[in-house]
């Protein structure tokens, strides 16, 4: 079943066309994986699909992207609404200079959950879905700024997924962590997925490989070849697929 879907869709900065005629369906539950050299447009695909592009003075798009069914960029739909159903984590953990109980719950109390009980659910039923309540359940008051990088990163997860989004964008979570951080990042979106639909960039086609059911592959503002994971990497229909997952270019 088709969660997340992009029409024809096209995004311009100014006068530069960044984005070119992208179609692709994303399903309920699935991981896909965004690819491709540097500059290619898919960190500016990953941000249309909630839009964060429309931060960026002068942007502007055409064509679609549907959440179940309903074009997100609709004139009656509220962009508020939409990162609350299709979150984010961004490339460099970024918590708030405050607990971490409060990172955590920044989102709930920005979207009026209640009680305060209920938050304090929310909070450690979040940490526990990021692996990292083990971890801080003695420390929850302490700041954030204190835990590693990679702490830090499933810290901004848990922050994320705590006001229960259907959709989870990833722009390359773990390029700046280390080895054994980097390995409990994808543990994690494997077990994510169970419960949200998740588009992550990298640039780390191993890690591309290990994490993702489908792959896409950007060049130059488009879409070059979107397809099974697998598929992608061994026998994908493109050249410039093949030369690119063979180190051949990029």
């Amino acid at each position: 079943m088709t969660k997340l879907e992009s029409r024809r869709l096209c995004i311009h900065y100014g006068a530069k066309q960044a984005l070119h005629g992208i179609d692709i369906a994303i399903a309920t539950n699935e991981v896909l994986a965004l690819i491709g050299p540097s500059g290619c447009g898919k960190s500016t695909f990953l941000r249309s699909l909630n839009r964060m592009n429309e931060r960026i003075p002068g942007t502007w798009h055409e064509g679609q992207v549907l959440l179940d069914g309903k074009d997100i960029y609709g004139r009656d739909v509220d962009p508020t609404d939409v990162r609350r159903r299709v979150g984010m984590v961004f490339q460099r953990p970024n918590p708030f200079p405050t607990s971490i109980s409060k990172n955590v719950a920044y989102g709930l109390e920005i979207h009026g959950t209640k009680s305060r009980s209920e938050i304090v659910g929310i909070v450690e039923k979040s940490l526990r879905a990021a692996a990292l309540w083990d971890e801080v359940k003695d420390q929850l008051h302490k700041s954030a700024l204190a835990l590693s990088g990679g702490q830090q990163q499933r810290l901004c997860i848990a922050r994320a997924i705590a006001t229960e989004p259907e959709v989870l964008l990833m722009d390359e979570p773990a390029s700046s962590l280390d080895p054994i951080s980097t390995g409990k990042i994808e543990e994690l979106v494997q077990e994510l997925k169970a419960s949200f639909t998740i588009v992550v960039v990298t640039h780390n086609l191993q890690q591309a490989a290990r994490i993702s059911d489908r792959t896409a592959f950007f060049l130059d503002g488009r879409l070059v070849e979107v397809g099974e994971t697998k598929t992608i990497f061994t026998s994908p229909v493109d050249r410039r697929t093949e030369d690119y997952v063979t180190g051949r270019f990029g």
